[in-house]
């Protein structure tokens, strides 16, 4: 129930929901049982906003759905995102060494806290959005959108920020702006994320660390035939160490994910030994701890592989991307929200070894702040997934604007509460110290 405009879960076990529907709630289940909503006024000030601007978004969403751009590379999507925030009456800054980042805020009033926003816009080599980052960027705007006008017409003080942030897909760009304290002035923040349906639905749960890895093999060239005694491969140390990793996959935990690709290696001639193999892997664990953990066993596979075959190794390794944590008073906001005002059931969960299996940069934001990172329900057929050229399609589609566009009205919600209602962001800021503290 609602005591004060705070939410309070309730377990429950094959009991009446409430007197309104008296529907059975399996046991174990938790209920939200809600007495009232907070602020309905504000609310429908930001369901209205968005509404408004929705064709414009949509065609900010079509345009970088046509016109994909690989991490660092976003510049058509950041001059066509920016050129609406500017139109829109919104100051838009630029972040230093990164030419494809940006910042713009809205403040009301004086004092108040600070509720953060972030738009992802990168897209996939070959496949373009097949990871829906066209919807994140217009999810982003949105709420922005919608914060803005009922701050303004409800007269709520506080700040609400949108960052620009590129290179998602392996660049772990939220780092790099954690890094140049993008986010320093923030007191919560959120984003959405498209991810497979059956459409309506959501759900909201924690990712895995991951680390991306690029691994060099240099050998010796030779003849294949006449002197392959004078030779080294780099393609043999190259499958050795893949070989390697698929055998230590049987000692490796459920949860943990190891996988890559040999991008590099097969030469020009079948009659020349290849001086030169490289290797490109993705390294998953439940918490960054257990992420290290499999990293030590992973590593030796590459540079014994060298050892065997009497190559040289180089190994690069890439920023860490931390498990996602998400912030439990924001992701019962934001459930309640979209059952609320849109009938749309999103279920939720904090348990790491239940992770979707993906990772994301915004955890490593979630690790900084108070965070929450719901995934919204796409019209996918069964199968079908991100990172796939079918995920591509359904991603520019009429329908998967429509579930953004009320994702996006809970989200800029979930800002209001944490502007206007101090006690939430009270019990907001005190759920991460302690799951910071665990």
């Amino acid at each position: 129930m609602r005591t004060d405009n705070i939410i309070v879960p309730i377990p429950v076990g094959n009991e009446p929901c409430c007197a309104a529907c008296g529907n059975t709630i399996p046991t174990g289940t938790t209920a939200l049982r809600r007495d009232k909503t907070f602020n309905p006024e504000a609310r429908e000030t930001i369901k209205t906003s968005i509404e408004a601007a929705s064709a414009d978004l949509k065609e900010i969403s079509l345009f970088l759905h046509a016109n994909p751009e690989l991490k660092w590379e976003e510049f058509k999507a950041h001059e066509k995102i920016t050129t609406f925030l500017t139109k829109e009456g919104f100051k838009v800054e630029s972040i230093e060494g990164m030419p494809t980042a940006f910042r713009a805020a809205f403040t009301q009033g004086t004092g108040g806290r600070t509720f953060g926003l972030n738009s992802e816009y990168d897209a996939l080599a070959e496949i373009g959005h097949g990871c829906g980052h066209n919807l994140i960027a217009i999810s982003g705007i949105a709420a922005l959108l919608g914060l803005r006008a009922a701050m303004q017409k409800h007269n709520i003080p506080g700040t609400v920020v949108l960052l620009g942030t590129p290179a998602e897909e392996g660049g772990v760009g939220k780092q790099l702006l954690l890094d140049k304290g993008a986010y320093s002035d923030m007191d919560a923040c959120m984003m959405l994320h498209p991810g497979p349906g059956p459409s309506p639905k959501g759900h909201i749960g924690p990712s895995l660390a991951s680390i991306g890895v690029q691994i060099e093999y240099f050998g010796k060239a030779a003849h294949a035939a006449m002197a392959p005694w004078a030779g080294v491969s780099a393609l043999e140390a190259a499958i050795l160490a893949h070989n390697s990793i698929a055998a230590l996959r049987q000692q490796m935990r459920p949860e943990v994910r190891v996988h890559g690709v040999i991008t590099q290696g097969g030469g020009y001639a079948s009659n020349i030994i290849p001086a030169y193999a490289e290797l490109t892997y993705s390294v998953r664990g439940i918490s960054t701890a257990a992420l290290e953990e499999t990293w030590v066993g992973v590593k030796k596979c590459f540079e014994n592989a060298a050892l065997t075959t009497g190559c040289t190794v180089k190994i690069n390794r890439g920023l860490v991307h931390d498990d996602l944590r998400n912030s439990k008073p924001m992701c019962e906001e934001y459930a309640a929200t979209m059952e609320e005002m849109f009938g749309i059931p999103v279920t939720y969960g904090f348990d790491q070894a239940a992770s979707w299996g993906a990772s994301t940069d915004f955890g490593n934001v979630s690790y900084v702040l108070p965070g929450c990172h719901p995934m919204i329900g796409m019209p996918t057929p069964p199968g079908c997934v991100n990172h796939t050229v079918d995920f591509t399609t359904i991603v520019g589609q009429d329908e998967a604007h429509v579930q953004t566009f009320k994702a996006s009205t809970a989200m800029a919600c979930v800002g209001l509460r944490f502007l206007a209602d101090t006690a939430y962001a009270k019990q907001v800021a005190q759920y991460f110290k302690e799951d910071m503290g665990k």
